[in-house]
């Protein structure tokens, strides 16, 4: 049985080998994309049993997207095949200051998932649940689908981890904060960019505030609503890991920045692993903020994540020569 089950769409990814406007590039690779799968992916090499559900198109890119997710050790007995609708496809575009993504997923399988797809059975026996903010702005059905695990997660005493990732592409013209503020609310382990923060909880963040006492105004009022573990990602600028009763600031860690894309998933999901570890706030911090880092130096989402000896070295400032 998984530790963590992670919910939501996986695409297939197109990566350019060279750092060029698009129209330029004459060489590329396929990989695959999603944020869920991310951290159950990023669970698996850490040592932990991860499963990931969704809907895959009965098509070449969903064969391929499971293959990739299979092979990293993640359980995709909980994947229904869609022989109605295409697999997604993310588009990626390597600029000199930063990656640019351009997604083809509109009424993909994975937007078609329901209640019906996330079943008790699938879930028993875990001890978290995660979900990211797009999952359930994909489509009305996934909402549906959202909305039902909420509560039956409370019942059945599994933690509701919860990462906004807000995409403002996904959400065309409506309005999507007070749905993913109250879904962030209810989470009890919650794992938030700082812009996404103080676009969610505007009202509870003074402005003029120094950036750590605005992160104090966030704990506390997530604390306040019953979340048991916070971290709040800062980017080149660090982050910050909060329990019941403690705050740390956990400092950038420096790295080789190849691509930022899938950083935030690898830092959720090794702040989960040392969740399961029952390591103490600051090594949860540590461990997740130097697999954030470590995933930027490599090209697609998940290529640079780390297995736990590799985490383990990099953390323990050591130097060990692979041949």
């Amino acid at each position: 049985m998984a530790e963590v089950v992670t919910i939501g769409e996986t695409m297939a990814s197109v990566i350019p080998q060279d750092f060029l406007p698009l129209e330029y590039v004459g060489d590329y690779r396929i990989s695959i994309a999603g944020a869920e799968s991310n951290v159950a992916i990023g669970l698996a090499k850490l040592g932990h049993k991860s499963s990931w559900i969704s809907r895959l198109g009965n098509d070449a890119l969903g064969r391929l997207v499971m293959k990739k997710i299979r092979a990293e050790g993640v359980d995709t007995n909980g994947v229904v095949p869609d022989k109605d609708h295409r697999t997604g496809l993310m588009v990626k575009e390597f600029g000199p200051q930063d990656t640019s993504v351009y997604y083809y997923r509109e009424h993909s399988a994975a937007s078609f998932l329901t209640e019906e797809d996330v079943t008790l059975d699938k879930l028993r026996g875990a001890k978290i649940v995660h979900v990211s903010g797009i999952t359930p702005i994909l489509s009305p059905s996934c909402r549906r689908m959202t909305d039902s695990l909420v509560p039956l997660l409370k019942e059945q005493g599994i933690a509701f981890s919860f990462d906004p990732n807000i995409r403002r592409t996904l959400w065309g013209q409506t309005d999507y904060r007070p749905y993913i503020r109250n879904l962030l609310l209810s989470a009890d382990i919650v794992l938030t960019g700082m812009d996404e923060a103080r676009i969610l909880l505007e009202d509870k963040i003074d402005a003029r505030a120094a950036v750590e006492e605005q992160v104090k105004q966030i704990v506390d009022f997530l604390r306040q609503n019953g979340a048991s573990w916070i971290a709040v990602k800062n980017g080149a600028a660090g982050a910050y890991a909060a329990d019941r009763k403690d705050m740390v600031f956990l400092p950038p860690y420096p790295c080789r920045l190849v691509d930022s894309v899938g950083a935030g998933d690898a830092f959720d999901a090794a702040f989960l692993a040392g969740i399961l570890e029952g390591k103490d706030l600051t090594m949860a911090g540590r461990m997740a903020a130097m697999a954030g880092a470590m995933a930027c130096e490599s090209r697609g989402d998940i290529e640079g994540y780390p297995d736990k000896e590799q985490l383990s070295v990099r953390l323990d400032n050591s130097q060990v020569v692979y041949r």
